[in-house]
């Protein structure tokens, strides 16, 4: 038997030891429950002691059978009746029936919508009324009369008493539980009379708003939230005391949260305001993550914008770059190479500046190429110098034999940029001395120590200095600069440490991995014929320099089904090709070769961020537009490994 069912049999066979009939209709007046005696009072046929049986039909049938004596219209006596039922309003009242029996009826409405009904057998109790009337001659009519009308009149106030007990006892209930709900509920809820004074708050308002006390009951507004929150949200609680309910976000300015408040007039139908519904949430989080997904937008709509210009402007750098490798081999005057040299810097400045652009949309890589680091400190000495106090000196010692390394310049050359930046700005206005020492240890790691003549760290610094966003500058720093470098330093497989000087000062080490120049271009291999494959006869121009002054033999395409045709030229050692061409790309191409089985494998080169699809989709090595030499000749050594 279904829980439901084994609990209505029990409750309907504890109803039926009542000796009154009892009787309840739901909201739609439909019989839900009822007793034996209520059947057996007015002898209901089945159909009418049914669940779901209409009020409406008992009514006819008590009327047809004389219930309620006669009346001239059947019809109008029923729906007078319903009518009143459906007002769910209590009553008490006693009628005589047929027959000569006396009955109490006792209503009452429940809460969650229908009607009880209790019909009691008071005949005993009017024959021992008549009875004293009968006896009672000496006393008077009226005396008789009066104390049958207070009898009645005590009956219905004891039926009275018994419903308004109920009915407090519902709205007990009921305010527990609304009292309950507010209090799971995590936003603050609280109403306010007409001179903004709190006339119930639930207890979340030092959760909500961090520092305020929750008991305010009693207080003003001004009070409860101070001067600076209060004078905020004055202009919304005057709207709604004039009928006007509104939403409002605000920051606390002692929690620093932001807070969505709705304000809500105290109002039934077009009747008087007696006050303000408050109903404030903590929405930080919320609004943190909405600033974040703009930002996020921001910089895909950026992205989007700025990846075909960058692609552009990576083969134009690539066509520098292959122009100013020609020029090398020149004889040049020295004031000629020494210009030569600074186009050779502009471009590869240009690469980091496409670096910077690409991470708009995704997170760097790294890119590491042959660095000559007494040149790259040589250009940061220059970068940095003209940002710093007179009083301020930098000075950089330098191994007496530093090799040539495979290293990210661009991002170690912005790490150090970065620290210097920092090591300026601690030593402020009195200045100082900034060092930099560069060692090789073990022909491992390149460890680079900028110190300076600051105060040093504070322990809090030592602890979180290179979280993202702290920072001991205040509203002038971005928290940023510090964490730049550990992004740098972990996504190269080294460490940054923090530390203060015995004498006092700062002192940061960055410890790099490095690869000898040797090992990245493959000295000693013999020269190959190379597939070039390029639909830009500029870049393709550029790249056969490049390739033919390392020794290289070059066949040229531009485009895939060229391509595909000269694959079949015997000794082919490396195909390099674009990933961009026209309507077919180099992937494309490099999943045809490996499908024939060609021999040489494929190198590709493109000018696309690294997170675009059309790149990530190779499976490949990928050398990055601009390049130079150096770098050509790294990742031909790499491919043919």
């Amino acid at each position: 038997m279904p829980v439901n069912d084994a609990r209505t049999g029990l409750m309907r066979a504890g109803l039926n030891l009542i000796q009154q009939a009892l009787s309840i209709y739901d909201r739609d007046l439909k019989l839900a429950l009822w007793n034996h005696r209520f059947q057996e009072m007015f002898d209901l046929p089945e159909q009418l002691v049914t669940p779901g049986a209409s009020f409406e039909d008992t009514i006819l049938y008590l009327v047809e059978r004389g219930e309620y004596g006669p009346v001239d219209d059947p019809w109008t006596a029923v729906q007078a009746r319903v009518e009143a039922a459906r007002a769910f309003q209590p009553h008490y009242m006693e009628r005589e029936r047929p027959g000569g029996r006396w009955i109490s009826v006792e209503g009452a409405p429940l809460p969650q919508g229908g009607w009880v009904t209790v019909y009691t057998d008071i005949t005993e109790v009017k024959l021992q009324e008549k009875m004293l009337r009968n006896r009672s001659a000496e006393l008077s009519d009226e005396v008789l009369a009066n104390a049958e009308r207070l009898a009645q009149a005590n009956r219905a106030l004891a039926a009275t008493n018994a419903a308004l007990a109920e009915a407090k006892r519902e709205l007990t209930e009921m305010e527990a539980r609304t009292r309950l709900t507010t209090e799971m509920m995590p936003a603050h809820i609280a109403h306010v009379d007409c001179d903004l004074r709190y006339t119930y708050s639930n207890r979340r308002l030092g959760s909500v708003m961090p520092g305020r006390s929750a008991e305010i009951i009693g207080l003003t507004g001004r009070e409860a939230l101070g001067d600076a929150t209060f004078d905020k949200i004055l202009p919304y609680l005057h709207r709604a005391l004039a009928g006007e309910a509104s939403v409002f976000e605000f920051t606390d300015e002692d929690s620093g949260r932001r807070i969505r408040a709705a304000f809500t007039p105290d109002q039934i139908d077009d009747g008087p305001v007696n006050g303000v519904y408050i109903l404030s949430a903590d929405v930080t989080a919320e609004t943190q993550a909405r600033s974040a997904l703009a930002q996020t937008r921001k910089r895909e709509l950026a992205a989007q914008f700025t990846s075909g210009m960058a692609h552009d402007f990576a083969n134009l750098l690539t066509v520098i770059l292959g122009l100013q490798s020609r020029l090398e081999r020149l004889p040049l005057p020295d004031e000629a190479r020494a210009l030569a040299t600074g186009i050779q810097a502009a471009a590869r400045r240009g690469g980091v500046l496409l670096d910077r652009i690409a991470s708009i949309s995704g997170r760097p890589s790294l890119k590491p190429a042959p660095t000559d680091v007494g040149a790259l400190l040589a250009d940061l000495r220059l970068l940095a110098t003209p940002t710093l106090p007179v009083q301020t000196r930098l000075d950089i010692v330098l191994p007496a034999q530093m090799p040539v390394l495979m290293l990210d310049a661009g991002g170690v050359q912005d790490a150090l940029l970065n620290l210097v930046l920092n090591a300026r700005d601690a030593m402020g206005a009195r200045g100082g001395t900034i060092r930099i020492t560069l060692t090789c240890v073990r022909d491992t790691w390149l460890d680079i120590r900028v110190e300076d003549d600051g105060p040093g760290f504070s322990p809090e610094a030592l602890d979180k200095a290179l979280d993202p966003f702290f920072t001991t500058k205040g509203s002038k720093g971005s928290g940023l600069g510090l964490s730049m470098v550990y992004d740098h330093a972990t996504l190269a497989g080294g460490t940054v440490r923090l530390s203060n000087r015995p004498g006092g000062g700062a002192s940061i080490s960055v410890r790099l991995p490095f690869r000898p120049v040797a090992e990245g271009l493959a000295d000693g291999q013999p020269p190959l014929l190379v597939l070039l494959v390029e639909d830009d006869p500029d870049i393709r121009e550029a790249v056969r320099e490049m390739l033919r002054a390392q020794g290289h033999a070059v066949i040229e395409a531009a485009s895939v089904d060229e391509a595909l045709a000269l694959a079949e030229v015997p000794g082919i050692g490396l195909i390099l090709s674009d990933i961009q061409l026209g309507a077919t790309q180099g992937t494309a191409l490099a999943e045809t070769l490996a499908a024939r089985g060609h021999p040489a494998p494929v190198l590709l080169m493109s000018a696309l961020p690294a997170t675009d699809p059309r790149r990530a989709a190779a499976r490949v090595p990928v050398l990055s537009k601009p390049f130079d030499a150096a770098a050509l000749a790294t990742a031909i050594g790499a491919a043919r490994a």
